[in-house]
């Protein structure tokens, strides 16, 4: 009886620690970075204050990427409401072409892609964008990216309000509700 009171506490505290966000979560929120764009300008993250934005890691040569035709529907549909998307492409997974002027013609050409993308970047592991880095420091272990197409849903102040996996069509009903409550509430 006592072995099963602490198996049922050490397996919900497993639960809690795998699931909830990290409780030592990184100081600073989504506006203190700075990130290359496709083109080589700086991106200022800053300048998307007051705005809900999608970040999104990409790659152009996998399975998912047909899902940058739905990211650009919801841009389009929402950017006038102070939505962006802003796609992140890696090779992190082995999926991406090699260089940002192939990437952004093959986004262009094929998806007709036109919300901001950042330059080639690496989002997990110790040479992760420090963007990433906080990412990691504020979401559990398993809302970190496994694959191309990880979502990241960032409030207007911010904050990371919720993740969605790549199996998560960017048109689905649940992440547009989101988007939705984050944009008008």
């Amino acid at each position: 009886m006592i072995k099963l009171v602490i198996m049922r506490k050490f397996v919900i505290f497993f639960l809690l620690m795998f699931f909830s966000f990290n409780t030592k979560s990184s100081e600073g929120n989504l506006y203190d970075f700075e990130i290359k764009s496709i083109s080589g300008e700086n991106i200022r993250l800053i300048d998307f204050k007051d705005k809900v934005i999608l970040l999104v890691n990409t790659a152009s040569q996998c399975g998912f990427t047909p899902q940058y035709s739905g990211l650009q529907k919801i841009y389009d549909r929402y950017k006038d409401d102070n939505f962006v998307v802003l796609g992140v492409p890696s090779d992190d997974f082995n999926q991406e072409l090699p260089n940002e002027k192939d990437v952004q013609k093959f986004c262009e050409i094929r998806y007709g892609v036109n919300f901001p993308m950042t330059s080639i970047q690496k989002i997990k592991g110790d040479n992760a964008h420090p963007l990433y880095k906080w990412i990691s420091g504020n979401v559990s272990v398993i809302g970190q990216p496994r694959w191309n197409f990880h979502k990241y849903l960032i409030s207007k102040e911010g904050k990371i309000l919720n993740w969605f996996s790549s199996m998560t069509s960017p048109t689905s009903e649940g992440l547009i509700k989101q988007i939705e409550e984050a944009l008008y509430n």
